[in-house]
């Protein structure tokens, strides 16, 4: 199954954080990260006081069911000292399962698509980078989506870092 994990950081070296979750994944034998991003930069939401994030979106093949996968992603922000104290706040890592195949999923632990990404221009923009033609359940095609030339200049950046990680 394809899926595609928004991956942010905004505390203890993020660059680097981004770099050892995307490492995690890749040790999984049910996951293969095929595509990755470059990585953003984006100011926190709502005006949150904190540093900047970066961001990334990957896309992978896995044989896990999307709640397996959910696990596996919460294992590594846990690995990695996630802290989930204030809703949109600071993190040392997040990993958001933004779509999950052309399924559809709704329930007390998990939303697919994320109900959040056609918001937020640190998901769009990288989604669009790897994945241009993407057509998102009950939301249509990336490339058509009328918020992404909205919001693609505004807010975000691409640092002038290379991501470490290597796609096997």
């Amino acid at each position: 199954m394809l899926a595609y994990i928004g991956l942010g950081s905004n505390l203890d070296n993020p660059k680097a954080k981004l770099v050892m979750a995307l490492n995690s994944l890749s040790e999984f034998n049910d996951i293969e990260v095929m595509t990755l991003s470059s990585f953003y930069e984006s100011k926190p939401l709502l005006d949150i006081p904190g540093p900047n994030y970066i961001n990334a979106v990957c896309k992978i093949e896995t044989k896990l069911s999307a709640l397996d996968l959910l696990e596996i992603c919460q294992q590594i922000e846990d690995n990695q000292h996630r802290v989930r104290d204030v809703k949109w706040g600071s993190r040392t890592i997040d990993l958001d399962i933004l779509l999950y195949g052309e399924q559809i999923i709704s329930n007390d632990r998990l939303n697919i698509p994320h109900p959040e990404m056609t918001n937020r221009a640190f998901v769009l923009v990288p989604l669009f980078e790897i994945e241009a033609d993407l057509k998102v359940p009950l939301l249509g095609s990336v490339k058509g989506c009328p918020r992404l030339s909205i919001i693609q200049p505004s807010g975000i950046s691409s640092p002038r870092c290379a991501a470490v990680f290597t796609l096997p």
